[in-house]
C-alpha cells in the first residue's frame, strides 16, 4: 500500500479530520513545487518517520498527499492536482453559466469545462488494475464521447432559449437560473461514471487491514467510481445553486431594486466563492481510502482473507 493511502488510514477517519486536512493540501502554493522537490519528499517520508513532529516532515507529507498519485507513484500533471482545480475550473464554470448572445459561445465554454473536469477525473482516478498498460483505445474513446455529449448536453438551456427565441421571462428565467442546477448534477456525475467506468470494468485492488494486496475487485471499483461521482455531483450542484437561491432572495427581499447591475457581479462572485468552499468539502464526504465488507466481495477474494473489512484507494 502506498505511503499516501497508509496515511489517509490513519489520518483521514472522520469527516472533519479530512475537511482540515484538505484544507491544508489545497494550498495553491503547493503547485510551484518541481518534480525533484516532490520526489525528494517523498523519498524523506520514506526514511524519516522517527521525525514526525519535523516541520519539514510534515510538509514533506502534504507535498506527497497533494501531487503525487496514490495508485502509481507518479507526480500528477500540475493542471490536475487538487489545488488546481479551483483556480482553473472557477472561470469556466462562472463563463459557462453566462447568458450568452449565441450558441457558439456556450458550447466553447462548455467544451474547456467538460474537457478539464474529464481530465481531472482521469488523472485521479484509481489506476492499479492498469499498472504496465498504455491508455488504451477504449479510455480515448470514453474521454472523447464523455466531453462531446457534456459540451451538448451542457449547452442546452442555451440552445433552447437562442433558437427558440425564448422571450417569456419565467421561462426564461427556468432555462438560464433553474435548469442548469440538475443539469450539473447529472453531467457531473455522468462524468466520472464514463471516465472511470473501467474501475467497475476491471475491478481495483483491495488490501487488508496490513495493507497487503489481496486482489482485484470489481465491486469495490463500482464503490470507488459511486463515491466519486457522488462527490462530483454534490460539488458542481451546490455551485449552480447558491448563487441562484441567493440573486433570487435578494430580489424578493428588494435588496437589489436600485442597483440591478450588481445582480451579475454578486452571481459570478457567489459562485466562485461556493466553489472554493465545497471543493474541500466534496472531497472530505468519502475517505479517500475506502472500506469495504468481505461479504460484498467477490468469493475468491473471500476465500483469499479473513479479514472482515478491506480496503480500496477512491481516487478523487
Amino acid at each position: 500500500m502506498d505511503p499516501n493511502l497508509q496515511y489517509w488510514k490513519s489520518q483521514g477517519k472522520s469527516f472533519f479530520s479530512r475537511l482540515r486536512l484538505w484544507f491544508d493540501l489545497l494550498d495553491p502554493s503547493y503547485l510551484l513545487s518541481s518534480d525533484a522537490e516532490i520526489k525528494k519528499a517523498r523519498v524523506l517520508i520514506a526514511t524519516g518517520e522517527k521525525l514526525s513532529n519535523d516541520d519539514t516532515l510534515v510538509n514533506a507529507w502534504k507535498l506527497s498527499l497533494s501531487s503525487v498519485h496514490a495508485d502509481t507513484g507518479a507526480v500528477l500533471p500540475v493542471v490536475f492536482r487538487p489545488q488546481a482545480l479551483f483556480p482553473i475550473s472557477a472561470p469556466l464554470i462562472v463563463a459557462s453559466f453566462l447568458p450568452h448572445s449565441g450558441v457558439k459561445p456556450a458550447l466553447f465554454w462548455q467544451f474547456l469545462l467538460q474537457s478539464y473536469n474529464a481530465g481531472f477525473n482521469f488523472a485521479n482516478r484509481n489506476s492499479s488494475a492498469e499498472q504496465g498498460r498504455n491508455t488504451s483505445m477504449k479510455q480515448v474513446l470514453l474521454l472523447v464521447g464523455s466531453v462531446a455529449y457534456s459540451t451538448c448536453a451542457g449547452a442546452i438551456p442555451q440552445i433552447v432559449v437562442q433558437r427558440l427565441g425564448v422571450i417569456n421571462p419565467p421561462t426564461r428565467v427556468f432555462f438560464r437560473s433553474v435548469l442548469p442546477v440538475p443539469l450539473s448534477v447529472a453531467l457531473a456525475y455522468f462524468n466520472v461514471h464514463v471516465v472511470r467506468s473501467e474501475e467497475s470494468e476491471n475491478g481495483i485492488l483491495v488490501f487488508d487491514s496490513n495493507g497487503n494486496a489481496v486482489g482485484t475487485s470489481k465491486e469495490a471499483g463500482a464503490k470507488a467510481v459511486q463515491d466519486a461521482a457522488l462527490s462530483r455531483a454534490i460539488l458542481l450542484g451546490t455551485t449552480a445553486a447558491v448563487p441562484n437561491l441567493l440573486v433570487f432572495f435578494s430580489k424578493t427581499a428588494k435588496l437589489l431594486t436600485r442597483s440591478p447591475l450588481l445582480v451579475a457581479p454578486i452571481r459570478h462572485i457567489s459562485t466562485a466563492l461556493v466553489l472554493g468552499l465545497m471543493i474541500p468539502v466534496s472531497f472530505s464526504l468519502f475517505p479517500q481510502l475506502g472500506t469495504i465488507k468481505r461479504e460484498k466481495l467477490e468469493k475468491e477474494l473471500q476465500a483469499a482473507t479473513i479479514d472482515g473489512q478491506l480496503f480500496y484507494h477512491r481516487g478523487l
